[in-house]
């Protein structure tokens, strides 16, 4: 890592490993999953959440950054900087909660709109690996350059959301593609199809809000397009737009070969 976007980087990465930390002993804790107040969104949160959430505004202050703080149980907390850090504490909580080991801590530093993230961390709460990517500057896997792989139908796998509230869309994704799996974490989802591990991630639920946040997926983003992937509603529409906003809500088609993309809006995987 060199230059700016090298020093950010290195502040994010040590930022996730402080997540790391107190998230591996949150899980050992009985009260991990006890509710200890309402998020920014209006939904529970629970201890290991708030402790992971904690953490970072601490590593803010000691890592003497005065980058502003987007996160999915805070909220927004206006440090007076320029750049806002687009944060998920325990992305796939629902996986950390029941021991299931998929989960991240997801890291994202921008201004505005998706669009404009500079740099992202996706560290694996489990396995303890970290993808990261700045902006023109690649992406990497514990140090080492990732890239998406070319499509093969014989071999695709593809990522889904599937359960009650999934489109009929998802659902007829899961019986057109060769394999499918759906795994619950979106951040390191994307991250798997930028290191090539899958072709591609479709996530659409019946209603906007029960889409995904802009936090969940800020950082995946950015790692997955400098891998040389791309991503869009599933109606084909740009995400760059998307603001860096509480609020904002999007169902998201990724790919990582472009030509891959091509034959699903043929074939109507979108």
């Amino acid at each position: 890592m060199t230059g700016d976007a090298g020093a950010d980087l290195e502040v994010l990465v040590r930022i996730a490993y402080a997540v790391h930390g107190v998230v591996r002993q949150a899980r050992r804790s009985p009260h991990r999953a006890d509710i200890v107040g309402m998020g920014a969104y209006g939904v529970p949160t629970e201890h290991i959440d708030r402790v992971a959430e904690a953490q970072v505004l601490s590593a803010l202050e000691a890592e003497e950054v005065d980058w502003n703080l987007l996160s999915e149980e805070v909220g927004l907390v206006d440090r007076g900087g320029k750049r806002t850090l687009v944060l998920d504490p325990v992305d796939g909580s629902s996986n950390a909660l029941r021991d299931i080991p998929f989960s991240s801590v997801s890291l994202a530093l921008g201004r505005s709109k998706l669009g404009d993230i500079e740099a992202g961390v996706v560290h694996d709460l489990f396995r303890g690996t970290t993808y990261w990517a700045s902006k023109g500057g690649g992406a990497f896997l514990d140090g080492q350059p990732i890239h998406t792989r070319a499509w093969d139908a014989k071999n695709e796998l593809f990522f889904a959301n599937l359960g009650r509230h999934s489109t009929p869309r998802s659902v007829a994704l899961a019986g057109k593609v060769r394999r499918i799996r759906s795994l619950g974490c979106a951040s390191l989802e994307m991250a798997m199809v930028a290191q090539g591990a899958a072709d591609g991630y479709l996530f659409e639920n019946d209603t906007a809000n029960r889409n995904l946040r802009v936090t969940d997926i800020a950082a995946g983003y950015r790692i997955l397009l400098e891998a040389g992937g791309g991503a869009t509603d599933p109606d084909g529409a740009p995400l760059e737009k998307l603001p860096l906003d509480i609020h904002a809500r999007t169902n998201i088609f990724a790919w990582g070969d472009p030509a891959f993309a091509k034959v699903a809006k043929a074939e109507g995987y979108r």
